[in-house]
């Protein structure tokens, strides 16, 4: 570091109890309001920066990091996910590269689990009924749903949120099964009681609910796409609390508009702000502003990880976090 106290940049604001301790600790330089960086911040922040403290909305890319000062010499990522920023220019530019995992894990299973429950039960078709005075009383057959309990549950990706949606999944008596890159091991599926499918094809053809928990990645680009996609049947859900760009999104909305599936549950979505409106306007569909690890707890431990990291780097040690291409 090119000083006792790193020049450290952060993107966005930040629990203000983060802020006030990286304040403490570094030579900080804060957001007045809450919006994202352009092209021109970003570049500027890299120039200027030791350490760059970018979220999920920075697109840290080759253009940006080609242009980058002498002591920008860390990015420690205030998020989980990496696929905003490019870790291998970044390494090769020998520039470290941080996350923050594990500490979103319980608030996205969390979220996970309620959306599996709204999409099957219409919650969010009994709320607008409530809104727009459709409700005159109790009926026997208005608004049927159908019931979780007994029903597949294939989640892909089998990794730390993957296992906490499985045990919430479990206590509301659904099965579990799992396509992952590789089996976890034989411990973990039997507390699961999960079955492995190698094939994801086989998985999607035979489940009741399908919910996405794997990074996107250019192996996992459209991995739910429009092929895919058709192999579910018409009386499945599709959930996604991971990364838009995991399903060909057009292809969904066509399916759900021709009745091919029975509904979805989106948190995120490919063109994020952007929202497809055939999705939007969709009545089998339950839309939330990617708030699956939205809680207080959430967002103050995530600072905590960053602000280890970058101590734990400023002091010439490896950060707890770091992430590789290797492990993309």
């Amino acid at each position: 570091m090119s000083q006792s106290k790193p020049v450290v940049i952060i993107t966005r604001k930040l629990p203000d109890v983060i802020e006030t301790r990286m304040r403490e600790l570094f030579e900080t330089h804060l957001r007045d309001d809450d919006k994202p960086m352009n092209q021109a911040e970003l570049v500027h922040a890299v120039q200027t920066a030791d350490v760059l403290v970018p979220t999920i909305t920075d697109k840290i890319d080759k253009a940006v990091l080609s242009q980058a000062g002498d002591r920008l010499k860390l990015i420690a990522n205030f998020g989980n996910g990496v696929d905003n920023i490019d870790v291998a220019t970044a390494t090769s530019r020998g520039i470290t590269v941080t996350n923050t995992p594990g500490v979103l894990t319980e608030d996205t299973a969390d979220m996970t689990m309620a959306l599996i429950l709204a999409v099957p039960r219409r919650l969010a078709a009994g709320i607008h009924a409530i809104e727009n005075d459709e409700w005159h009383g109790w009926s026997p057959t208005w608004m049927l749903g159908h019931r979780i309990w007994g029903k597949r549950l294939g989640i892909i990706g089998m990794g730390r949120i993957g296992q906490a949606l499985a045990r919430r999944a479990r206590a509301f008596g659904m099965q579990i099964h799992y396509h992952n890159r590789r089996r976890v091991p034989e411990a973990i599926e039997t507390e699961l009681e999960a079955t492995y499918w190698d094939s994801l094809d086989q998985m999607l053809a035979r489940m009741d609910v399908i919910s996405i928990h794997c990074p996107h990645t250019p192996a996992t680009y459209h991995l739910l796409s429009a092929r895919r996609l058709r192999l579910m049947r018409p009386d499945a859900y599709i959930v996604n609390t991971a990364r838009g760009e995991v399903i060909d999104e057009n292809a969904l909305a066509r399916m759900l508009e021709a009745g091919e599936l029975a509904g979805a549950a989106l948190d995120v979505f490919e063109h994020e702000p952007a929202v497809n409106p055939r999705l939007a306007k969709s009545d089998r569909v339950v839309l939330l502003p990617h708030m699956g690890s939205a809680t207080i707890e959430g967002r103050v431990d995530m600072g905590e990880k960053v602000i280890i990291n970058i101590k734990t780097f400023a002091d010439g040690h490896r950060p707890p976090d770091r992430v590789l291409p290797s492990m993309l």
